[in-house]
């Protein structure tokens, strides 16, 4: 069965038809075009294909595009602007936060999330807005310090 799938991604107002059963990492990479959510576990465990659905993380491989209807749907593609990275991104590059770039977006998104509600996180709270996010060659002490920076960058 399918429908038509109307929300917001990145800002701009969608109409899609979608089978009932598409997972909105698909939906992003197959339909809209959005290649920077990226697969990973498909199975809810790495969080490389977080997203920002009405400001909140979510995990795009365990979620229906389907329940995404109405909502504001968020991408990395999102939060930057064509040549110019967002505070997150810059923080990323320049202090090497991203290594194989798997977990990059996922990343920058859970951090984002986090940035949006609590402006000046400590350690604690970036480590817990992290905490399904998984990285397999920073070791996140990296990570942890981009986030910082983008903190403060505020």
């Amino acid at each position: 069965m399918s429908g038509v799938l109307r929300l917001t991604l990145n800002g701009r107002a969608r109409a899609d038809l979608v089978a009932s059963n598409l997972f909105l990492v698909d939906y992003l990479r197959g339909v809209a075009g959005l290649t920077g959510t990226k697969e990973g576990c498909d199975g809810g465990e790495c969080g490389c294909c977080t997203v920002l659905v009405d400001d909140e993380p979510r995990l795009a491989c365990l979620t229906l595009a389907a329940r995404c209807e109405g909502q504001r749907v968020e991408t990395i593609e999102g939060i930057g602007a064509p040549g110019r990275l967002s505070r997150l991104q810059r923080a990323f590059h320049e202090k090497l936060g991203a290594q194989c770039g798997i977990c990059t977006p996922g990343m920058i998104m859970a951090a984002e999330a986090l940035l949006r509600r609590n402006p000046q996180p400590d350690e604690a709270a970036i480590r817990e807005a992290l905490s399904g996010n998984l990285c397999r060659c920073t070791g996140y002490v990296k990570i942890i310090e981009a986030v910082r920076a983008a903190a403060e960058a505020r």
